[in-house]
């Protein structure tokens, strides 16, 4: 064929299409295929703390064990997906808090981190979800963290800390949401609350079932509003709750979660708005706990199946898969025994906080070292190594970070594991990473590759063809 045959027949216009998207041309199939439609239901999701270095682990591990890729990034593969990045600073730094963050997808306003939906001025902006109840759909929020934490907070209340978190209990009972799921218990229980209010009484009397397990979860009838906390604080990891029959019998999942709270809003005539999130990915990050990290991601993993596949089946619905900021960006890192390495994550049964919480001053060497090994399978380290770990149960001196209120060695167990798995980290703390955005159903043909975080919130209501007026 001659070349300007080959120009004539359309083939550059081909070209230039894989050119602008390096994902395939099924990307405007998916524009045909939901244009002119509006999203009854929007499912967003948030894996909380997601570094592209635990996406790629949690695809990588699904590949070599299960010989397929995790259900993200098969959507990438498929080209299921529109794809891009987004700009997550807050309005005090380039490095956000998940507070921020969401505050940037719920008010559409960038607030300084430790803030909820307040800005810099103190203007107060209403949160998404509640201009979504006011627009007669039904909303909620599911977490594997405290529901009244900072990423379902951000969607839901403005208030000037996110560490208010029983005043948030309060907001809750008065807005009325359809569906609350997650950790948190102390925040609602009068014998832990500051002001002894019991605020399950509370969402009682207005009607809630109120649920503490996952037995109570499944049996709320779909006709009320449901309130569930399973977990004082956040819900255990995954690693640990696979590892334990009483957590799998009484406490659900976050795909199990996700399921029932899609079944009982569906049905509604005007749609719904749920967020979902996976919040423990953030905590394992900042303790650099690979176990929690790479189970918690595929939990989500999963989560993000449960919502796809009822997209696929249901046609009306918008799912948005992302994550609000990086976290210590863990990797592989490169060197002779990086496959066998990794691989042995396989066998990994219990987080380094189980192991960490276990182990006493007055434990022997060979005690800690047994323990390690339960947890992480064929892990055997030296007498050195846990002689280390069992000093600081024994010395003034005590590990810092987020999340770790009794000052565990984790930073320490974690450069003792890089030697056996192959992972490192950067830090204990947030990166400002531009995160990855996905997105699935109607409405994903107005995302554009690269999207600043408050642009989202006026995006979800063009999406559902919700006029901004609250």
């Amino acid at each position: 064929m001659k070349r300007r045959d080959f120009l004539k027949g359309g083939s550059l216009a081909t070209i230039g299409t894989l050119l602008l998207n390096p994902f395939g041309a099924k990307a405007n199939t998916i524009t045909e295929e939901f244009k002119g439609k509006k999203a009854k239901n929007i499912i967003f999701m948030v894996s909380d703390g997601m570094s592209s270095g635990t996406l790629n682990m949690a695809d990588l591990y699904c590949k070599r064990k299960l010989g397929r890729h995790s259900h993200w990034l098969s959507l990438y593969e498929d080209s299921l997906v529109n794809r891009g990045l987004m700009d997550m600073a807050s309005a005090s730094s380039i490095v956000t808090d998940s507070a921020a963050a969401s505050s940037s997808w719920g008010g559409g306003v960038r607030v300084n981190n430790g803030s909820l939906n307040v800005s810099p001025n103190g203007q107060e902006n209403m949160p998404i979800l509640q201009k979504f109840k006011k627009a007669g759909k039904k909303v909620g929020c599911v977490t594997t963290v405290p529901i009244t934490h900072a990423t379902p907070a951000g969607f839901s209340v403005f208030t000037k800390s996110r560490n208010s978190q029983e005043e948030i209990a309060d907001i809750y009972a008065e807005l009325g949401f359809d569906v609350m799921m997650g950790g948190g218990h102390k925040y609602f229980d009068a014998a832990q609350r500051k002001d002894k209010k019991d605020m399950y009484s509370v969402f009682r009397n207005k009607g809630y079932t109120v649920a503490r397990n996952k037995s109570e979860m499944n049996a709320a009838p779909k006709g009320k509003p449901l309130l569930a906390t399973f977990d004082e604080d956040g819900l255990p990891y995954t690693a640990d709750h696979m590892s334990s029959n009483f957590m799998k019998n009484n406490i659900p999942t976050i795909a199990e979660m996700t399921a029932k709270a899609i079944d009982q809003m569906k049905n509604h005539s005007n749609g719904f708005v749920m967020q979902v999130e996976g919040g423990k990915v953030d905590w394992a990050a900042h303790a650099n706990d690979i176990a929690g990290l790479l189970y918690d991601q595929l939990a989500f993993d999963d989560a993000v199946k449960v919502a796809v596949d009822f997209a696929k089946r249901d046609g009306n619905t918008l799912v948005v898969i992302t994550t609000d900021h990086g976290n210590a960006n863990p990797g592989l890192i490169y060197g002779k025994f990086v496959n066998e390495n990794f691989d042995s994550l396989q066998k990994f049964k219990n987080t380094n906080e189980w192991i960490l919480q276990g182990i006493k001053p007055t434990d022997s060497i060979a005690a800690v070292k047994e323990r390690i090994e339960k947890a992480n399978g064929s892990v055997k380290i030296t007498d050195d190594q846990a002689k280390d770990i069992l000093s600081y149960y024994q010395k003034a001196e005590k590990e810092d970070g987020v999340y770790n209120p009794k000052h565990l060695p984790f930073r320490t167990l974690a450069e003792i594991q890089k030697s056996y798995t192959s992972v490192g980290w950067i830090s204990m703390d947030h990166s400002a990473d531009y995160t990855e955005l996905a997105m699935y159903g109607p409405g994903s043909q107005y995302m554009k590759p690269f999207m600043k975080n408050t642009d989202i919130h006026a995006f979800l209501l063009k999406a559902a063809q919700v006029e901004n007026k609250f």
